[in-house]
């Protein structure tokens, strides 16, 4: 894109849109005095320490260390670019650009190769469909879909459609739109054979089932066989607009549900989904055939912390949930399993026991995470004989010793010492020993990242007093102009004693040249250099007085430069201990006058 928006077009989308009410649509916000606070949707974490100022128009988390302003939130939790998230902020604003960028309607830019494959599929998408419900040629998949317990509604709603039974409709259909066959076969929607060069359709006599990304473009297909043909389901490869690792079955549809209901319910494939929506459950969303990864986690955790697992009942469902379980926890979620007797899947115990049945006695009977572990740890093994039974409640008791909540732990301690009538003394004994075990064990060895331990070592590790003279003056600095030409000159040509701080100020310096007024959000937009736009974010998050007194202000640049004095003096004192080493006692007396008269300018 070579055009590029004007500064005032920028400052008038800034001035249009609130930082609190862009970030609400990813982060559940609660409002504790000044700011609001959230669970940070850059880590997992499950302490809010997720900072947005309405105010001052900007985010910081003292968990993690991300900030910025509105742009940057966008930038950084969309992998889009600058230009990209300003389009965005603007169409939400209904601010015109007045200028012609390359967009996909969405509010994100796109190269005229990827465009051209998401019109592709979105024409595709629509034809598929027209072919299922308006044709003959779909009539008999129509019927199929029917008979399985598909409703009109949900054909609609989830647009599935009809692949004809061709080698080469697709290939004809979309050369004779101009879309080029070579790109079309990188999109996956064709294939080239290697002995002639020539293309022939991926998708034939299949019901389609459109795949969607988060903005509701069609980036992918599954098709599905009408009889005993093998694949059972054909997907789409994976390519430039569609990677399994990142996309969520049903999300565009879902999240006002979810957000609504703060709970997703998370499906092991489209079926299930597609099955529970016309059951009344909204909230559905599913991997696409791959196992669960931390970019999906990040997308959920964006719009909930609550979680329902409702995979397949058999022992490969209730692995994979038992794994998927454990990467919410990680992450900070709260976990439900809702579980289905017999082995069945989602589909099939609907159709068997029916809507309502699926409502109430599965999703809404779901199972908390340490009652479904209870069943998991279970499996396998013979409770009559002693040995199992022994194994098992020791699994279970290192299981009830990682919550956190003493009312859990008693529920679930009186819930073992009842089914197997021991005493609830003798658990809690067996519990405190196995609690010091895993302290001795876990002595000396690193902390995992991302837990709240590390957070709370950040913040109260002990700055030294010149690095915490420096970020106040900052702190002033950004909120007046005058101060920062103030301390500019106070510091007589000396500089800041970390580095980046001295670089936020020389960029402060050059952003006062062009404006008269402190501007928080406008300032973190002129910094280049996300680095500093994070220390910024946390500077600007610090509690100072509103006025800053002259001695104040003079003792914050007697810390700055008195500590390059004292590094003066200990290099000075390394001196006169080599020239004490070498006898050279001249050199040595010199050198410590030079250390006395450097101390009392401190």
């Amino acid at each position: 894109m070579a055009e590029r928006i004007a500064e005032e077009k920028i400052n008038q989308i800034r001035q249009s849109v609130d930082i609190v009410e862009i970030i609400s649509e990813y982060v559940q916000l609660k409002k504790q005095g000044r700011n609001y606070f959230g669970l940070c949707p850059f880590h997992g974490e499950n302490s809010p320490s997720f900072s947005v100022s309405s105010d001052k128009q900007i985010y910081h988390c003292f968990g993690c260390g991300a900030g910025g302003n509105v742009f940057s939130f966008l930038m950084e939790l969309e992998g889009i670019s600058f230009l990209e998230a300003a389009i965005k902020l603007a169409e939400k604003a209904n601010i015109d650009l007045q200028v012609n960028f390359s967009v996909n309607g969405k509010g994100k830019s796109v190269s005229p190769e990827l465009q051209s494959m998401l019109d592709a599929h979105e024409l595709l998408n629509k034809f598929y469909h027209h072919l299922l419900v308006n044709t003959k040629d779909g009539q008999h998949a129509l019927e199929y879909l029917l008979k399985r317990g598909f409703s009109r509604e949900s054909i609609d709603k989830f647009q599935i459609g009809y692949s004809l039974n061709s080698w080469d409709f697709v290939y004809k259909f979309l050369t004779k739109r101009d879309f080029s066959p070579e790109l079309m076969e990188k999109a996956g929607l064709i294939i080239k054979r290697e002995r002639d060069g020539t293309y022939f359709d991926r998708f034939r006599d299949r019901i389609m089932f459109p795949i969607f990304d988060r903005n509701g473009n069609t980036i992918a297909f599954s098709g599905r066989s009408l009889g005993a043909e093998e694949p059972k389901y054909l997907n789409s490869p994976e390519t430039v607009i569609f990677n399994k690792s990142k996309i969520l079955y049903n999300f565009h549809l879902a999240k006002p549900s979810i957000r609504k209901l703060q709970q997703a319910v998370l499906f092991e494939g489209f079926a299930d989904v597609i099955a529970a929506d016309r059951s009344g459950v909204e909230n559905g969303i599913a991997t696409m055939g791959t196992s669960l990864t931390d970019e999906h986690i990040t997308l959920i955790r964006q719009n909930t912390q609550s979680i329902t697992i409702c995979f397949d009942s058999d022992k490969a469902g209730i692995e994979a949930a038992f794994r998927a379980g454990n990467m919410l926890i990680d992450a900070g979620c709260t976990i439900k399993v809702a579980m289905m007797s017999d082995g069945l899947d989602p589909d099939d115990y609907i159709k068997k026991n029916g809507h309502e049945k699926f409502r109430n006695e599965v999703i809404g009977a779901s199972l908390t995470w340490m009652a479904f572990k209870f069943l998991y740890f279970r499996r396998g093994k013979n409770l009559q004989i002693e040995g199992d039974r022994l194994a098992y409640i020791e699994t279970i008791l290192k299981e009830i010793s990682k919550l956190t909540k003493a009312v859990e732990k008693d529920h679930y301690l009186r819930q073992l010492a009842s089914e197997f009538s021991i005493s609830l003394d003798a658990l809690q004994q067996q519990l405190k020993q196995i609690f010091f075990s895993e302290k001795r064990n876990s002595n000396g060895q690193n902390q995992p990242i991302n837990k709240p331990s590390v957070m709370v070592k950040q913040v109260n590790k002990l700055k030294p007093a010149h690095y915490t003279a420096e970020r106040r003056l900052i702190a002033h600095m950004l909120r007046n102009r005058d101060t920062a030409y103030k301390v500019q000159d106070l510091l007589q040509g000396n500089t800041f004693n970390l580095d980046e701080h001295q670089a936020i100020i020389t960029y402060l310096i050059g952003f006062y040249e062009d404006h008269m007024n402190p501007d928080s959000s406008a300032f973190l937009t002129y910094i280049q250099d996300e680095k500093l736009r994070r220390i910024v974010a946390d500077i600007e998050m610090m509690s100072v007085n509103d006025e800053l007194s002259n001695q104040e202000l003079t003792d914050y640049i007697k810390q700055v430069l008195n500590y390059q004095k004292l590094l003066k003096i200990k290099e000075k004192e390394v001196e006169q201990k080599e020239a004490e080493r070498q006898s050279d006692f001249k050199k040595a007396a010199a050198i410590g006058i030079e250390i006395i008269q450097l101390r009392k300018s401190l």
